[in-house]
């Protein structure tokens, strides 16, 4: 495993030096805000297999991320670090058939800088910087993952993928926010024969979270072995239905390995209008339809008003009754109205939202509004966050039954705006209203939450992004505060 580390490292480093020599115009790769990947340089078409290797390119990234979080009234407040990086590959194609293999790392070697051992599960978001299971199985703090390796084939406008790869749709992301990014291993087929509609469906059989190295199923919350954290080598997703566990399948005579199914649709036909159409499933188990609309107005002086609205509709489809209707587990096997939820044993529920984003320029203004159905909690452990977009605030999970909240926020881009080369800030300000009757079933307490995002583009190739977040919650009924905190982050990238 040494051998291992260190050729990784080695490979990153040189990779590196190769390519500060190099006078590219333009990079290979750009990363979004929200530190997903953009591609503008991609392989062309070989004459051969041994054209299609020697014609490939390689796209590198050096990484580091530091986290930093300290509770108001728990004295649990934990730190990380993370440093490491990956190498990614794609071949030419050839006939139309091409191939992308992506190797991922991570370390945490700095104890100063980590939590002990014995406390690696009070850790929140930094613990995607490390393995968890890892470090409890074998004291391993580093990480190696074979994330993306897939085969592609394109023929006229239809796309098709097999092995593990990344899907962005809005159910399932790569939240690439950390070291490894979350990927899946399946089929995905995607066709553009449609003028302006782009049309997509996708089958995993398994999926790899972002502090995993192994594919696990994209679904079942491992409870076999707790006293070994078994959970921790399984789909334990922050948002993840803990009622849905391998015990309770089995004790319901249902299958404990399950697939995902997405199918999405997004069409332009109409000048300015964008409509986007998502079902996703879990056969057996439970499945949603979303449908989402943004129109874009032209008000004149570079300004522009894009109203939009989404929801989405979850449908019960065996799944209530197995898990229960929270996400935190608690319902399993009960009925009738228990804590605060009405029908403890159905999970058909619903979501609904709608947002104004004000544009000129540099500038973009956002308020939006989000309401869950008093009925079940949405089920979404697939990092595509339901609210992401409208009322979703770092590291919170405002999706819960009859959670209502109301956001604000103002990004600002100085470089474009030529006062502060390469600077872009973003501000949030979300208020949420949970339901108090349902915390005795795990939901949190009502709070308002600042989020600040500071991101830095030294050079086409350098990112340094700052994350401040600052919640203040009410005290739980008959018990403290318990979701106060300040969460700190930075993160440093460098592509080549």
């Amino acid at each position: 495993m040494k051998l291992v580390k260190m050729s990784l490292i080695a490979a990153l480093t040189c990779g590196a030096f190769v390519a500060a020599s190099a006078d590219d115009a333009k990079p290979k790769r750009e990363l979004k805000g929200n530190m997903m990947e953009v591609y503008n340089v991609l392989p062309g078409t070989a004459n051969s297999i041994t054209e299609a290797f020697t014609d490939g390119v390689f796209y590198g990234r050096l990484r580091m991320n530091a986290f930093k979080w300290d509770w108001k009234d728990v004295d649990s407040d934990n730190k990380a670090f993370g440093i490491g990086g990956s190498m990614i590959y794609k071949t030419a194609a050839y006939e139309g058939l091409s191939a992308t293999a992506g190797l991922y790392y991570s370390d945490s070697p700095f104890e100063s800088l980590r939590q002990d051992e014995a406390d690696i599960g009070d850790t929140k978001a930094g613990k995607d910087t490390f393995s968890r299971y890892n470090v409890f199985t074998t004291g391993d703090w580093s990480m190696a993952s074979l994330a993306q390796a897939y085969l592609q084939y394109d023929i006229s406008k239809t796309s098709v993928r097999v092995g593990r790869q990344i899907f962005e749709s809005f159910l399932t992301k790569s939240n690439d926010t950390r070291m490894i990014p979350n990927t899946f291993n399946g089929l995905v087929v995607a066709n553009k024969d449609l003028p302006q509609t782009r049309i997509r469906g996708a089958y995993f059989l398994t999926q790899k979270l972002r502090d995993h190295t192994t594919f696990h199923d994209p679904l079942t919350y491992d409870d076999r072995d707790t006293a070994n954290k078994s959970q921790w080598n399984g789909n334990d997703d922050s948002a993840v239905h803990k009622g849905l566990s391998f015990t309770n399948f089995k004790a319901a005579g249902e299958d404990t390995e399950h697939d995902l199914i997405v199918v999405d649709l997004q069409n332009k036909s109409i000048e300015n209008l964008q409509v986007d159409v998502t079902y996703g499933g879990v056969p057996g188990v439970i499945s949603s339809l979303t449908g989402e609309l943004n129109y874009k107005v032209d008000l004149g002086d570079g300004y522009s008003l894009t109203p939009g609205v989404r929801y989405m509709k979850q449908f019960d489809n065996g799944g209530g009754e197995i898990g229960g209707a929270c996400l935190k587990g608690g319902l399993a096997g009960q009925t009738g109205n228990v804590d605060g939820y009405k029908d403890a044993a159905s999970l058909d529920s619903s979501l609904a939202m709608a947002r104004l984003v004000l544009k000129k320029g540099p500038l973009k203004a956002q308020i939006a509004y989000s309401a869950v159905e008093d009925a079940a909690d949405i089920v979404a452990p697939w990092r595509g966050f339901p609210t992401g977009g409208y009322t979703r605030a770092m590291a919170q999970y405002n999706w819960y039954a009859n959670t209502k909240t109301t956001a604000a926020e103002v990004k600002y881009d100085f470089s474009k705006a030529k006062m502060v080369p390469g600077l872009t800030a973003m501000v949030r300000y979300a208020m949420q209203d949970f339901d108090e009757a349902k915390q005795t079933a795990g939901v949190q307490a009502d709070s308002n939450i600042l989020h600040v995002d500071l991101i830095e583009k030294f050079t086409p190739d350098l990112y340094a992004k700052v994350r401040v977040g600052m919640v203040n919650a009410d005290d739980r009924v008959g018990s403290t505060d318990k979701d106060s905190y300040n969460e700190y982050r930075f993160e440093l990238n460098y592509l080549f």
